[in-house]
């Protein structure tokens, strides 16, 4: 596989999350009038709030193609910052100031996503979503303390990101003496990798780790993992017979070698933990999971088994492949991914 900075389109791993749900920001992130720019799959986008609520638009006008997350929102509608024309949340445009006596132009200016809010999170498909954001199973549980974590901004590709997050074998040299201990490492016992229509989960894995949560104890973990979508990853980390410590994990693939990490943190024990405390345990560890993620070459994620070798305790990440490959071939067998939703015309004449 040859890293080419940019996103190979014809790629498998490329069509594997075209029509996938994708975090690109935090809700309280995008104001009331000024636009947001983020990125996904290499694509240019602009958010923004209109009436009906956070709307995902290509960052792009179609009069003269300038960036409409340099401009700001009015009554409803984002100008664009070049000449002042305004746009509906419905994608029309509805006001040319230079000809304010004019109908505006019926023609599509503006390329509209598929966008909703979920867990304080704005998700967007860049395609057409064939089922709906994933499940966190804690969310709307009152016994768990909710904390976002993050944005943790890597220079490296989000499946590589993500099957690092599915990995109990490196804790006890990327996390030495927090998640495991590199003179004493854990031998991982075989588990199973189950497939359903809520993704891939696993069978428990357990690890002795010397810091094992933001309370700084040691402790016995238990841990299961479930993919929910190839971005989106969780697990359940049981550390005594009721005490849960879960994490919600979404790699936006911005680029081919870039990606945003968007955590929560659910947690049913430690009432006395500050925020601060949490946050200190979150960030450790993933800035001690970018330096090996970004040094990982190839940049993407071999699809192909034969170009990487794998052992018992790599089962996940082998399923995880595996699934991701089948998920580019099916969306290979449905044809071209489709445009976004009414796609700017390309030739457009305004009298």
């Amino acid at each position: 596989m040859i890293y080419s900075g940019k996103w190979d389109r014809d790629g498998l791993d490329y069509k594997a999350l075209r029509n996938q749900w994708h975090v690109v920001a935090r809700e309280d992130e995008v104001g009331a009038d000024t636009p947001l720019a983020v990125r996904l799959l290499g694509e240019d986008l602009v958010l923004w709030r209109g009436p009906t609520g956070i709307n995902a638009w290509k960052d792009y006008c179609g009069h003269r193609g300038a960036k409409l997350s340099l401009g700001c929102v009015r009554n409803g509608e984002i100008e664009c910052p070049y000449h002042g024309w305004r746009y509906s949340d419905a994608g029309r445009c509805v006001k040319v100031p230079a000809h304010p006596n004019q109908e505006p132009p019926a023609q599509r200016l503006v390329a509209v996503y598929h966008a909703t809010v979920r867990y304080g999170l704005v998700w967007v498909s860049l395609g057409r979503p064939e089922s709906d954001v994933p499940v966190f199973p804690e969310w709307d549980n009152p016994g768990f303390r909710k904390v976002f974590a993050g944005p943790y901004r890597y220079r490296a590709n989000a499946l590589r990101s993500v099957e690092n997050f599915l990995d109990a074998s490196h804790f006890p040299f990327v996390h030495a003496n927090l998640n495991g201990d590199p003179d004493n490492p854990d031998p991982i016992d075989d588990y199973e990798v189950f497939k359903d229509p809520q993704g891939l989960r696993t069978s428990e894995i357990t690890v002795f780790q010397p810091y094992g949560d933001h309370r700084g104890i040691p402790v016995t973990a238990h841990y299961t993992y479930h993919v929910f979508q190839p971005t989106t990853a969780y697990f359940t980390k049981k550390t005594g017979v009721t005490e849960r410590f879960c994490t919600f994990l979404n790699a936006t693939p911005a680029d081919e070698d870039e990606t945003v990490l968007y955590l929560i943190v659910a947690i049913n024990f430690g009432a006395d933990l500050t925020e601060a405390q949490i946050l200190d345990r979150q960030d450790r560890v993933f800035e001690q999971d970018r330096r090996i993620v970004e040094s990982q070459r190839p940049y993407r994620l071999p699809l192909d088994l034969r170009e990487e070798m794998h052992v018992r305790s790599d089962r996940l990440a082998v399923e995880y492949r595996r699934w991701l490959k089948s998920l580019g071939e099916a969306a290979s067998a449905v044809g071209a991914a489709p445009p976004a939703e009414n796609e700017p015309s390309r030739s457009t004449s305004y009298a």
